[in-house]
């Protein structure tokens, strides 16, 4: 426990009409304790007091299409928008295609073959990839769309 000591004077003269004779009180120390309390808040079982007490209502968009977790390898890494139809070759009775990344790298697609996070290869014709995108909603809702990858010519773009 600590002492503060303060000193407080007190003029007679300032509480009556200013007068030529001032007249000094003497000074008189004022004690101070400091008083620490043991005080501790405990926590346990208690609500967080800066948590808000109502929580807001969180619409959800029932046609919002959901991302599964799986773990993306080879062409689901590649959306089909990502790369370009170069070339579509014959191996016996199938189809390949060849397509190309931004940076110039080649890879070979099949027929079955999962590209991008929702499509699959559904076919490949002579001058055209057919790509069926299937997305899930929210509401279990089967969203397919199909997008062509179309062979250009030589010299178009």
């Amino acid at each position: 426990m600590g002492v503060i000591l303060f000193s407080a004077s007190h003029s007679m003269a300032a509480d009556k009409k200013e007068t030529k004779e001032t007249v000094e009180q003497p000074t008189v120390p004022i004690e101070l304790k400091i008083v620490q309390d043991d005080f501790e808040y405990k926590i346990d079982g208690r609500p967080d007091p800066f948590k808000p007490f109502l929580k807001p209502k969180i619409e959800l968009d029932p046609n919002e299409i959901i991302e599964s977790n799986e773990v993306l390898t080879g062409m689901q890494l590649f959306e089909p928008g990502q790369l370009t139809l170069v070339a579509i070759m014959m191996a016996g009775k199938q189809h390949i295609a060849m397509v190309q990344d931004s940076t110039g790298k080649g890879y070979v697609l099949n027929t079955g073959m999962k590209i991008g996070r929702h499509g699959e290869i559904i076919s490949i014709d002579a001058n055209k990839v057919t790509i069926e995108e299937t997305a899930v909603t929210r509401a279990k809702k089967e969203i397919k769309s199909r997008i062509d990858m179309v062979l250009n010519k030589e010299g178009e773009k």
